[in-house]
């Protein structure tokens, strides 16, 4: 009997000890895991917005179709300025502005196109098929908008949206602590996900992590 009893006591030790271990790793994991994945969705949507911008410099608009984003990106180009000699301060003390020093021929200006591709991603060429994943799920595709909002000066300006909610790309996590993030960031009255961008608001593009 008093065998049984000490192998019990020793278990339920054992157990104890576990339980209290746990209850320190378990946050400890879950916010090592938390941060990898938001730091992966944080640089897609950073992409998205890169793409977007240079979609707009193009049309003037920004496009809610990832359709049309990839298809820019992987077809389309942007201008670019090459330049060759500058300004010297001889040139600058004889008054000789750009414009005069263009006529001359002291400086040249020549305006070449390159690949958007090339230009935002030349280094990451497979970011241009994966930009509207969001990571650690299964191919499920970022919420993306797109519009025109009038200032309070009543200016229009273009506007774009792309998030994702924080079930979606913390799914398989710690259910608990999911909630508890959700439920701080209600209270705080801010979306709970990731969001870059908005449709409601001229701001600047800005991602609700910034």
């Amino acid at each position: 009997m008093k065998t049984a009893f000490q192998i019990l006591l020793t278990i339920a030790i054992l157990v104890l000890g576990y339980m209290c271990v746990e209850s320190i790793n378990k946050p400890v994991r879950f916010k090592r895991d938390y941060d990898v994945r938001m730091e992966k969705v944080i640089e897609r949507l950073k992409d998205i917005r890169s793409a977007q911008v240079a979609y707009r410099a193009v049309h003037n608009r920004f496009t809610g179709s990832f359709d049309t984003l990839i298809n820019f990106v992987r077809y389309d180009s942007l201008p670019l300025v090459r330049m060759e000699g500058s300004l010297t301060d001889s040139m600058l003390a004889a008054g000789i502005d750009e414009r005069m020093a263009l006529s001359m021929g002291a400086i040249k200006r020549d305006t070449i196109r390159i690949s958007v591709k090339d230009s935002l991603f030349g280094r990451r060429p497979w970011v241009v098929d994966s930009m509207k994943y969001i990571p650690f799920t299964d191919h499920k595709v970022f919420e993306m908008g797109a519009g025109v909002i009038k200032t309070a000066s009543g200016v229009d300006v273009p506007v774009f949206e792309a998030k994702v909610h924080n079930n979606t790309y913390l799914a398989g996590l710690d259910k608990q602590e999911v909630i508890n993030i959700n439920d701080r960031m209600k209270k705080l009255e801010r979306f709970a996900g990731l969001r870059v961008g908005s449709l409601t608001e001229a701001n600047n593009n800005a991602g609700n992590w910034e």
